[in-house]
């Protein structure tokens, strides 16, 4: 099931979406993750880049200086193909072919009719709002031909509570995650031997709602050694370790296919529209809010959402509570390149996907700059750069 799709196939439906989520992060957990501990298998090498590429850098990086781009040598002295998305296209498809073929997954067994089946098992119903890549990737997954039904054969294992849906089970709710959590491990590393054979380092969980982070401090094992598959990976959240963990990416889901309009009809140079409720936003709101260029919004918008992303040619992802929004899977269904306003935020597939192809990336003391930065960027960059947008 989960087998790579490539163009636009990607976002045309909401499931395209998490098989893509997916297969990336299951290629990401099995090649990054410093603790992840072979079973049985070993595949062949791959060059992580997490330093250079996960943690965001300052926009001097990104060389948009209004001069025509010249070609640009990797590393390794060889030409950088600047409308290619992947860092290293040939050895991520190499080793994602070898993942394809052996890697295994044991999923921790669960009935409908145990008590808590509702936050254990995959969803039956089409999963929606803020939160729904945690739902999506487990029901991906469940159908996926990754699954093995024998644990002796399994690479890694699979915990399979669903952190958003505990958040909303009265039996559960906000106050009781930790100790459900605590029972679950202590529950599955007694009635199996998994758990205690690495101490947890193969087995993973995926939450995408930002109380994730805390449901963890009462199993301190899971925190340290096991592969968390999160929304909220920034560097400055206690509970996410770069390196070992993976960034899921936040999507909201969309129906049917891109909506794109020509790069020379978008009429604003950016756009942001949402809650006032950060600093970083503030802030955006003081240097921007009366900007005819850079429309920075805050409430209810004369148009709607979907309609300003259409007809804007880069569109802002800031912070709020949380590092992680929809707003960057937004940015790319519309065909909006996204501006990424944060400090040291683990992007999804860093290892992968060289965003700095598809997106610009400033941190939060580049906001009186950004005019300027995104003025800078000429048009042959900036068609380059939407371009790739309809590649992810």
């Amino acid at each position: 099931m989960c087998n790579i799709v490539t163009g636009q196939v990607f976002m045309l439906i909401p499931t395209a979406l998490a098989l893509m989520s997916c297969v990336f992060i299951l290629f990401y957990i099995s090649f990054t993750s410093n603790f992840f501990i072979h079973s049985h298998q070993t595949f062949s090498s791959f060059n992580t880049s997490l330093v250079a590429n996960a943690s965001i850098q300052r926009h001097t990086h990104l060389q948009f200086n209004g001069e025509p781009a010249e070609d640009s040598m990797g590393k390794e002295g060889n030409h950088v193909n600047e409308n290619e998305v992947f860092h290293d296209r040939d050895a991520f498809m190499d080793n994602y072919k070898e993942m394809n073929r052996s890697l295994k997954i044991y999923v921790y067994p669960h009935q409908k009719g145990d008590p808590f089946s509702n936050a254990l098992l995959p969803v039956d119903f089409e999963p929606s709002g803020n939160y729904a890549s945690e739902s999506y990737f487990k029901k991906v997954l469940a159908m996926s031909h990754f699954i093995t039904k024998d644990p002796s054969n399994a690479d890694l294992f699979f915990l399979p509570f669903s952190i958003a849906r505990l958040r909303h089970d009265p039996r559960v709710g906000i106050g009781g995650i930790k100790d459900f959590i605590k029972n679950y491990i202590f529950n599955i590393s007694h009635e199996y031997p998994y758990w205690n054979r690495t101490n947890g380092a193969d087995h993973f969980y995926v939450a995408c709602h930002s109380i994730g982070r805390f449901a963890l401090e009462k199993v301190i094992d899971v925190k340290i050694n096991a592969i968390q598959v999160v929304c909220s990976s920034s560097y400055f959240v206690s509970a996410y370790i770069p390196h070992k963990d993976a960034s899921l990416p936040q999507i909201w889901p969309r129906l049917g296919g891109n909506p794109n309009l020509e790069p020379y009809k978008r009429e604003k140079l950016g756009f942001f529209g949402g809650s006032l409720n950060s600093p970083v936003r503030e802030k955006l709101l003081e240097w921007w809010g009366n900007d005819s260029d850079i429309f920075v919004h805050f409430g209810r918008l004369e148009r709607s959402y979907a309609e300003e992303l259409i007809n804007s040619k880069f569109c802002l992802h800031v912070k709020g509570y949380e590092v992680n929004t929809a707003r960057i899977a937004d940015a790319l269904f519309y065909g909006c390149v996204p501006v990424i306003i944060a400090n040291h935020y683990d992007l999804p597939f860093a290892d992968i996907l060289d965003w700095k192809h598809f997106s610009v990336i400033v941190t939060t003391l580049d906001i009186p700059l950004l005019k300027k930065i995104l003025q800078g960027i000429t048009q042959q960059e900036y068609l380059v750069l939407q371009s790739n947008v309809f590649k992810v």
